[in-house]
Order: C-alpha cells, then structure tokens, then sequence
C-alpha cells in the first residue's frame, strides 16, 4: 500500500512539473527539446521502436474518429475561447499604450490619480505653461491643452440603450499637442462655440455623432462638425472647447488636467523637478505613455483573470473528455499492447505511443482553436468601461504570442488527459490482455 501511495504520490508531482513546464518554458526551449526527441527517435532501437508503434495506433485512427474527435473539439474549444479572450485584454491595452507618448506630460494635483480626481486653477495652468521645458509654436505660444473630463449618456447604434461617452473639453492648442490626432472629415470645433469633434471610434458606437448632427449634453444643443481618428483611447471621446465644457458641466474656471508637449522625451525629468520646485504648485506630472498605462492596468489584470479562470474550468472539462476518450482507446486495443508487451516491447514504448496519440491530437485541436479565435475575433471591434466610467473602444488583437500560450495550454491538457491511460496500458498484465483474444 505504500509503495502504491509513493508511486501515486510521484505521478502527481511529475504531472504537476509537466504542465508548470509546458507552461512556463518558452518555444524556443519547447522547440529544442522537440529536436532531441525526433534525434532519440531516429538514432536509437527504442526510438525506433517506440515511433513504429505510434504509427500503427495513429493508422488506427479512423476507426476511434468519435473519441478522437472529442479531444479535438474539446481542446480547441478551450483554446478558442482563452486566445479570445486574452485579445481582447491585449486590444485594450495596447489601445492605451498608443494614446500617450514619451514626450507628451499630463499634469495633475497632487495626489490625484486620474483626470477625474484632479482639479487645477487657471494660475497653476499659466505657470505650468511658463516652464522651459514646454514646447512653443511658431507666435511662440506654450504647446499646452488644460482639460476638463466629463462623462454624458448618450443611445447607443444597434441596441438604442444608453452608454456613456467620454467629454473632452481641450484647450486651442490641442491639435499640436496630441499630434496623434488626425483631423479626417469636417472641421475643427471653435473655441467659444457649443461645438465637438467625434472620434471615429464614438462615431461607430453612439447615435447622433456623425457631422451635421445634433446631440444634447446636459441639457445643452451641441453640433457635431468633424470627425477625427486616434490610434488609442481617444478615439472614443468627443471633445470640444474646454470653457464651453466646464461651463456646460458647472465646473467654473478650474480644469482637471494640462498636457503638455514637451521639447523632447529627455525633459520630462527635467520638467518634473522644475514644478516640484515651485513653491506656488501643488501638481505632479507623468509621461501620458506612464499615465494610461496605469489607467489600462487594472481592467487588463481584470480581463486576464478571467480569462484564465474560465480556461482553467473548460480545460478540467477538456481533459475529462480526453481521459474518457484515451481509456476507450487503450479498452479497444487490449489485445494490440498485451500482443505488443508478449514479444518483448517494453512499457516504456506502450506508454510513449499512446502519450504521443493524444498530444498530437490535443495539438491539431490547439491549432484549431487558435485558427477559429484569429478568424473570428482578430481586428474584432469591441468596447467596454474606460477609467473614467465611459465606454472605450478597442480592438481584439490575436497575437502569436497568445497563439503560442494556446498551444500550450493545448499540450499541458493532451499530457494529463494521455499519461494515466498511458500508465494503466504499460501496467496491464500481459496475461489479463492476451484472454481478450
């Protein structure tokens, strides 16, 4: 009985070690240790041995389609679904990566952890703008854009429910200070004006925004008269002029945020300390690049976890699909192992064959998977809650790397689902399987 728990005991940690392996080592690793095996298979009697018996029990193949095909589409399902989701949480990440920039600032008050918790006088706005290290235009003017954030409910396209829009009231300047942003149809809205600007993404999600209309904000008729296009966040606001706004809203002579174009990416720590020396400043400023990063980090943790979360319960589903199929396998050839254990071959070739049947199935499964989740959902057009409560769109982005951490997750499941009716096939008395002939 103890050799029996001792021999359980190191089946566990080995499968266990395995799938932290499979997991964990990277492709390139992964890829080097496939070659030794393919050299082990070519070079020594074992190997050869071992190959010609994988051989026969994939010819074998079709006349198991029905449990070979639940592998298949079990694995593939789990993969499809992981790969789905971990683009989704990329797409949303790397559409905040791409609205800052390494030589662009945000300034808040102090303490403040975003826009909407930040509040800023016209006296801090002017001397931030005095700074050297802000960039001028051409009259000379600071390259400076102070802004107000405000959320409004506007009825969605398709479903007429409401959402919630993003608001950004921007200083004149805001189109030499966010370069990113391309102006491509209509006009730029005019200071003073109850006027906006649409991001191409808001133009997609909410009704009323295209040029031309009329959308209601707080009560208040603002004309919609053009339309630009940003390759992050910005994509999904509305912005116009940051007096209207914080008029609009009631939020008086004071803004949220300034942000800043600064004379090159190595200011900024220059930057930084000549506000932290000035006595009449309560502020602290961050690359944008740093601030949405950490605006995106929380919903990306978010999205991860439940990514592998659902994963982890589809995979025990997958692998339990696996398990039943393989002992099936192993039940319909008795006779072929204990046949194959009679003339001499060892367990060690009995357990490497069948091991090899599933994870070369759990892989055409992964690969499905991964095919399904790029076709369906690559460049998938989405949208969810930004940091500030307002909807954000984005786009899924099916990587290889996320390909790649399907496939594992695809042979970590085709091991655990092969490797115990591997063991019971190598364990079988010949005796008990040459009856069945």
């Amino acid at each position: 009985m103890l050799k029996r728990m001792l021999s359980g005991l190191g089946v566990a940690v080995a499968v266990i070690g395995a799938v932290a392996l499979t997991l964990v080592l990277p492709w390139m690793i992964i890829g080097a240790l496939v070659m030794l095996l393919g050299l082990w298979l070519a070079l020594t009697r074992m190997g050869r041995l071992s190959g010609s018996v994988t051989a026969s029990g994939m010819a074998t193949l079709p006349q198991r389609w029905g449990g070979a095909s639940v592998v298949i589409v079990g694995i593939a399902g789990v993969v499809g679904v992981l790969v789905a989701l971990l683009a989704m949480a990329s797409g949303y990440q790397a559409t905040f990566q791409a609205t800052g920039s390494a030589d662009r600032a945000i300034v808040l008050r102090s303490g403040a952890i975003s826009e909407s918790s930040s509040n800023l006088d016209q006296a801090s706005v002017m001397l931030i703008g005095q700074k050297p290290q802000v960039a001028h235009d051409a009259s000379g003017a600071p390259l400076i854009s102070p802004e107000v954030v405000v959320a409004a409910s506007l009825s969605k396209k398709g479903s007429g429910r409401d959402g919630s829009v993003t608001i950004r009231g921007v200083g004149a300047r805001v189109w030499a200070v966010r370069s990113g942003v391309k102006l491509i149809a209509g006009r730029r809205f005019t200071p003073g004006m109850r006027e906006l600007d649409a991001g191409r993404g808001a133009v997609r999600e909410f009704r009323h925004t295209s040029i031309g209309s009329s959308v209601t904000i707080n009560g208040q008729p603002w004309k919609v008269v053009g339309e630009f296009a940003h390759a992050g966040a910005h994509d999904s606001e509305l912005w116009g002029d940051v007096n209207m706004v914080a008029t609009a809203f009631h939020r008086g002579a004071s803004v949220q945020s300034v942000t800043v174009r600064l004379t090159g990416a190595q200011a900024i720590g220059a930057f930084k300390a000549a506000l932290a020396s000035d006595p009449r400043l309560k502020v602290q400023a961050q690359t944008t690049r740093a601030y949405y990063a950490k605006q995106s980090k929380s919903m990306t943790r978010v999205i991860r976890v439940l990514a592998t979360v659902v994963g982890a319960i589809m995979a025990i589903g997958a692998m339990a699909g696996a398990l039943n199929s393989m002992y099936a396998a192993v039940a319909a050839r008795t006779r072929e192992v204990a046949t194959l254990r009679a003339i001499g071959f060892r367990g060690g070739v009995v357990v490497f064959s069948i091991l090899a049947e599933t994870l070369l199935l759990a892989l055409g499964g992964g690969i499905v998977g991964a095919v399904v989740a790029w076709v369906l959902f690559h460049h998938f057009t989405a949208s969810t809650m930004g940091p500030n409560f307002s909807a954000v769109v984005f786009q899924f982005r099916v990587t290889p790397t996320l390909i790649g951490k399907g496939l594992k997750w695809a042979l970590a499941i085709g091991f655990v689902g092969g490797l115990f009716p591997a063991l019971r096939a190598a364990r079988m008395p010949v005796t008990d399987g040459l009856r069945e002939l």
